[in-house]
């Protein structure tokens, strides 16, 4: 089995646990992060005996806060990587790709990225405690793909602009109440409910599962051009003056001074 340093990887009873392993910074992900996220997902693909994956984060705070935008301040990038890429957008299309249903075990705090992470799940179950939203325009970032256009699917236009232009949070049961989440439970029961949930669906037809899954995907689809337009756009982004004074401003617990950088033009 290979050895992660940045996540924990696990399979029980026919589901894979993928579990991002950085709880200092609240399992926020660096390009290491998401190389061995890459990683389990093509493991738990190619293993016969796995059929469910479930996704969650280290700790009681946080799912995942997205990109670490304190390595961002520091370096402008997220980090070395194996391959030299920042790899988000091939993760995001991961999680769809993959012919099994993915569980996110929401445990805290989904924020920026990793608000779309679970979001690019099949299913989402929340702890009470989890709280969601994004925090792009406020931190010099944004997710003009997958992260705007299917989440828009999946809670309709109107408040799918209220979550990215307003950076607001939402508590589990707003979460639910707006078809952002499946189910929501106590924190103590979260993974006893997630394995559940993999197990039930684990004893299904996995050939019947996995046409279902390409028949949902099929439909949003398209969006993975907006994807790939989006990452190009963010990476020119992140390292201009606009996107690093979000990021410093974030590290160095201030507010962004953006007004230098108005232009409608």
């Amino acid at each position: 089995m290979s050895q992660f340093e940045d996540i924990i990887y696990s399979v029980e009873d026919g589901a894979a646990v993928i579990t991002m392993n950085r709880p200092e910074r609240y399992n926020a992900f660096r390009g290491q992060t998401v190389e061995e996220l890459i990683e389990a997902f093509r493991l738990a693909w190619a293993d016969q005996n796995v059929r469910s994956i479930i996704l969650t984060g280290a700790g009681e705070k946080a799912f995942c806060t997205g990109g670490d935008v304190k390595q961002r301040a520091e370096t402008g990038d997220y980090g070395p990587t194996k391959s030299g890429m920042f790899e988000i957008g091939y993760l995001q299309k991961l999680i769809r790709d993959i012919p099994k249903p993915v569980i996110a075990a929401v445990n805290g705090v989904a924020i920026g990225g990793g608000h779309v992470l679970h979001v690019m799940c099949d299913v989402s179950i929340a702890s009470e405690n989890a709280r969601f939203g994004q925090a792009g325009p406020r931190v010099g970032s944004f997710d003009a793909g997958f992260g705007t256009a299917y989440l828009a699917r999946v809670v309709g236009e109107k408040k799918a602009r209220e979550i990215w232009f307003w950076c607001r949070q939402y508590n589990a049961q707003e979460a639910l109440d707006m078809g952002l989440v499946n189910k929501v439970v106590p924190a103590d029961q979260l993974m006893s409910e997630a394995k559940s949930w993999a197990a039930e669906v684990n004893a299904l037809s996995p050939t019947a599962i996995r046409f279902i899954k390409q028949s949902f995907n099929a439909d949003t689809d398209h969006q993975a051009g907006f994807s790939n337009m989006a990452m190009t756009a963010l990476d020119a982004f992140a390292t201009s003056a606009e996107g690093m004074e979000g990021a410093r401003a974030f590290a160095e617990k201030r507010t962004p001074d953006f007004a230098p950088h108005v232009n409608w033009h």
